[in-house]
C-alpha cells in the first residue's frame, strides 16, 4: 500500500486502496470533491451523486478519517502546488473509519494559531505538513548517520539516563531514589563520563544518538531534553576526529538537501572569531567584520573612550537608509548586551554623528583612513570592556545581516572554531571555570600553564559552526591521571569534592585509558538549520514551552502525598 503522494500521471488507470484524514470538502454542481490527506500529502478523491457513497461523502467533515478504494485518472484542471495535482481518484468504496470533532485551528501551514494553541493540541499540529515534513527530515537524519557510523565501524550503545549528579556546567534534573531514600539519581546532562568510560572499556568507536537534559533559561533554538549524535573515538587527533564529524555533515546535506559542501572546512581559532565578528560561533554567510580602533583614540578627550577599547562596525553605502529614530533602537538593543551606549557616524562628504563635533581632526582622518570610509557608510561603535564591546557588536552585527537581507536563501556556511581557552572568568564565582567540562585535554604546551596561567591556557577543544549557530561541539580528553589531576587543582576541587562527584571515573584513568576524543552534533539544531526554520520547538514532536512545560500533558505537574511519602519527600511551602 502506497501513501497519497506516491502517485502520479504514470499511475492513470490502477486501483488503489488509501486511508487517511479529510482535510477539505468541497460541493461543486453535485461532484463532492474530497482532498484526502495523508503524511506524505494531499490526494483529490471524487464522489458522482450516481455513487453509492454520495450520501456518506455528504456527511463527512474535515478531519475525519476514511478509507477509499478507487481507480486514479487524470484531473481535467490541474494543481501545480501538490505533487499530485494532475491527477484524482474516482472513488468506488468509501468507508467512515472515525470522526472528529470540531478543530480549535486549521491544519494548513499557514495557520494563525498562536503557538501555545498549538502546543495544547500537538497531535493535532503533527498532522500539518511543515511539522510532519520536519519530522520526516529528522529521521532521514538520524538514518544517515546511522548508516554512516556503521560503515566506519562505531559501535552503538546505549547509556544510563539515571546516573550521579556531577556539575557539567548547568543545572541537573534529579529522580528520587525510593530505595535509597534521601538520595537521588539525575539525568545525564551529555553521556560525557560514560563514553569516556566505554574507550577505557575497548570500545574504541562508539557513537550514540541520545536523550540528553538541562535544567537551564530556555530560548528558540533551546530545549531542556534535547537529543545528541554523540561519539567517541580512540587513538585520534583533533583533525581526525574533525575528519570523521564534517564528512558526515557532507553526507547529510548531500543526501537529505542536495548541497555538496565543500570539505575540509576552514578553521578559526577562538581569540579570532571573538576578535573579529564578537562571537564564537560567526556567521559568515555575510560580511561587516568588527574592527578595533582603540589605538586611534589612545589620546583622546572623549570621557568615555579614554583607557579603554573601541571597536566598531561599518556599513558600507547605507548611512541614509538609517534614521535616528532606527538608530536609537539599535542603541537600546546593544544595552541588553551591556552596553554603556551606541555611538554612529555617518560619513556625508564629511564625518556626522553622535560625536562627530567631539572627535579631533586627527581622529576623523584616522577614522576615514583605517575604516576606508566613502560616501554614505555608516559606522557603529561600542566602547568599554573587551567581553561587552565584542558581544554587543557581534550581536548587533547580526541583527544587521538579517533587518539589511545579506543573507542568501539556501546559503550554508561552515566552520570550524578550535583552540578554545581552557578556563573562563566567572564574575559571579570570582575565580576561573572549565570553558568546557574538566575533562577537556590542554594544548600540549600549555600543561604547565593549568596553574600558573589560566588566562592563556589553550584547550585540544573544537565546535562545528553553521549559519551562525553552533551545530556541535567536541574534544580530546584527558586520559593521563597526572594531568586530570592538576586540572582538578586549577579547578580549585578538593580531593573530597573529586572523590564524591568523579571518584570512580578517576579510578577508571588508572586502568590503561587509551587517548580519546569525540564529539556531540545536536540533532534538534542540525534539523532546525535544514528544515529552515529558526524555532527549535518545529522540529521536535512534544516540545516543551520557554517555561519548560508541556502544555499536551500538563507536565509538570503534582503528585500525590502517597507518592512523595513512598520517596521521604515533602514539599515545602
Amino acid at each position: 500500500m502506497k501513501f497519497c503522494a506516491e502517485y502520479n500521471i504514470s499511475n492513470i488507470g490502477e486501483e488503489v486502496t488509501l486511508n487517511g484524514w479529510v482535510a477539505k470538502v468541497r460541493n461543486l454542481g453535485g461532484v463532492i470533491f474530497i482532498d484526502l490527506r495523508d503524511r506524505s500529502g494531499i490526494m483529490q478523491l471524487v464522489i458522482r451523486p450516481t455513487s453509492p457513497f454520495y450520501d456518506l461523502a455528504s456527511t463527512i467533515h474535515n478531519e475525519y478519517v476514511i478509507s477509499i478504494k478507487g481507480k486514479i485518472v487524470q484531473r481535467e484542471s490541474v494543481n501545480k502546488n501538490i505533487p499530485t495535482g494532475e491527477i484524482e481518484v474516482e472513488v468506488s468504496n468509501l468507508l467512515l473509519l472515525n470522526k472528529s470533532l470540531e478543530i480549535p485551528f486549521a491544519i494548513t501551514d499557514d495557520t494563525t494559531a498562536l503557538e501555545d494553541t498549538r502546543l495544547k493540541y500537538r497531535y493535532l499540529d503533527i498532522r500539518r505538513s511543515k511539522i510532519t515534513n520536519n519530522l520526516v527530515l529528522r529521521h532521514k537524519i538520524m538514518m544517515v548517520t546511522r548508516n554512516y557510523f556503521d560503515s566506519l565501524g562505531f559501535i552503538e550503545v546505549e547509556t544510563p539516563m539515571l546516573c550521579k549528579s556531577t556539575p557539567e556546567g548547568a543545572r541537573d534534573y534529579l529522580v528520587p531514589s525510593r530505595v535509597s531514600r534521601g538520595k537521588f539519581y539525575a539525568l545525564p546532562q551529555s553521556p560525557q563520563i560514560f563514553k569516556q568510560l566505554l574507550m577505557v572499556g575497548g570500545i574504541m568507536r562508539y557513537f550514540q544518538i541520545t536523550k540528553c537534559f538541562r535544567d537551564e533559561d530556555l530560548r528558540a533554538d533551546r530545549q531542556p531534553e534535547f537529543t545528541q549524535i554523540d561519539m567517541e573515538m580512540s587513538f585520534v587527533t583533533e583533525d581526525e576526529v574533525m575528519d570523521v564529524t564534517e564528512k558526515l555533515i557532507a553526507k547529510i546535506f548531500k543526501e537529505i538537501k542536495g548541497v555538496d559542501i565543500k570539505l575540509p572546512l576552514i578553521k578559526m581559532k577562538w581569540d579570532d572569531a571573538i576578535n573579529t565578528y564578537g562571537s564564537d560561533k560567526p556567521d559568515l554567510r555575510f560580511d561587516l567584520p568588527i574592527k578595533d580602533i582603540t589605538n586611534i583614540f589612545i589620546n583622546t578627550n572623549i570621557e568615555f573612550m579614554k583607557n579603554t577599547m573601541v571597536n566598531a562596525i561599518v556599513v558600507n553605502d547605507k548611512a541614509s537608509e538609517f534614521s535616528r529614530k532606527e538608530i536609537d533602537k539599535l542603541t537600546e538593543f546593544v544595552k541588553t548586551y551591556k552596553a554603556s551606549g551606541l555611538v554612529f557616524l555617518k560619513m556625508d562628504r564629511e564625518l556626522t554623528g553622535s560625536i562627530a563635533k567631539l572627535l579631533s581632526e586627527d581622529e576623523k582622518e584616522n577614522l576615514i583612513k583605517e575604516l576606508d570610509l566613502k560616501e554614505n557608510d555608516l559606522v557603529f561603535i561600542v566602547s568599554g570592556k573587551k567581553n561587552i564591546v565584542k558581544s554587543s557588536l557581534g550581536a548587533l552585527r547580526v541583527k544587521l545581516g538579517h533587518d539589511l537581507n545579506l543573507i542568501k536563501d539556501n546559503d550554508y556556511k561552515l566552520l570550524w572554531i578550535v583552540d578554545f581557552p581552557s578556563f573562563e572568568w566567572s564574575e559571579e564565582e570570582k575565580r576561573f571555570m572549565a570553558m568546557h567540562h574538566p575533562f577537556t585535554a590542554p594544548k600540549d604546551e600549555d600543561i604547565d600553564k593549568l596553574i600558573t596561567d589560566k588566562k592563556h591556557c589553550y584547550s585540544k577543544a573544537y565546535d562545528i559552526v553553521i549559519n551562525g549557530y553552533e551545530a556541535g561541539g567536541g574534544s580530546i580528553r584527558i586520559h593521563d591521571e597526572l594531568v586530570q589531576e592538576k586540572m582538578f587543582q586549577a579547578l580549585e576541587l578538593t580531593d573530597e569534592q573529586i572523590r564524591n562527584k568523579f571518584g570512580f571515573f578517576v579510578d577508571a584513568l588508572k586502568y590503561g585509558t587509551p587517548p580519546h576524543g569525540g564529539l556531540a552534533i545536536g540533532l534538534d539544531r542540525l534539523t532546525m538549520i535544514l528544515s529552515k526554520t529558526d524555532n527549535i520547538r518545529d522540529v521536535i514532536a512534544f516540545p516543551k514551552t520557554a517555561s519548560a512545560s508541556d502544555l499536551m500533558s500538563e507536565a509538570p505537574n503534582t503528585v500525590d502525598d502517597a507518592q512523595l511519602k513512598e520517596l521521604g519527600i515533602k514539599i515545602s511551602e
